[in-house]
């Protein structure tokens, strides 16, 4: 399985750099556990979460938009975004793309 994400910031019309991004995997007891951790490149990409995570299930993508914010000097509304998905076929890749600004975001399954 393979997890990737852009991130762009639609305020600045840029991508967003140095962001941290964290993914979690849901274990039977309901748990999260950490199972990768990035930053975003100069494009605003991280190419691969979890390359060593195989597992279906349940996985939550969160990214450190406080962060982000604060190192540019403007004061943003959510300090996290929490995406969490559903892997059916931990063999496929898949690709979540977020669309950010200080008061709103948007994610959707990219490819």
């Amino acid at each position: 399985m393979s997890v990737s994400t852009h991130v762009l910031d639609t305020a600045r019309g840029r991508p967003a750099t140095s962001l941290a991004v964290t993914l979690s995997r849901r274990g039977p007891d309901g748990a999260w556990s950490v199972v990768g951790h990035a930053v975003t490149d100069s494009d605003g990409r991280v190419g691969d979460l979890a390359a060593s995570s195989d597992v279906a299930g349940a996985y939550r993508l969160d990214f450190d938009t406080a962060r982000y914010f604060e190192d540019l000097g403007i004061s943003g509304f959510y300090p996290v975004v929490s995406v969490v998905f559903t892997r059916l076929d931990p063999g496929e890749h898949v690709h979540v793309p977020l669309l950010l600004s200080p008061f709103g975001y948007t994610t959707y399954k990219g490819t």
